[in-house]
């Protein structure tokens, strides 16, 4: 499963929130839920993410195994 909780310690740790996110970066309050509740974001997403928050990817997501992932 991927988990979005490095993006919030690393939005934490910056200048940023959500409401300048939302409205001065135009990410959409769409994909600020999507983050809380660790469903899927296109890499285009995270790619802005990155930029806005100068990170790296794992400053926004990690994988986590679990029991209720699909099998292969």
């Amino acid at each position: 499963m991927i988990s979005y909780t490095p993006f919030w310690k690393t939005l934490k740790a910056s200048k940023e929130t959500t409401y300048t996110l939302i409205h001065h970066h135009h990410i959409s309050s769409a994909t600020i839920d999507r983050l809380r509740h660790n469903r899927g974001i296109s890499t285009l997403k995270l790619n802005d993410l990155c930029r806005i928050l100068r990170c790296q990817v794992d400053d926004i997501l990690r994988y986590e195994p679990d029991e209720n992932d699909q099998s292969l």
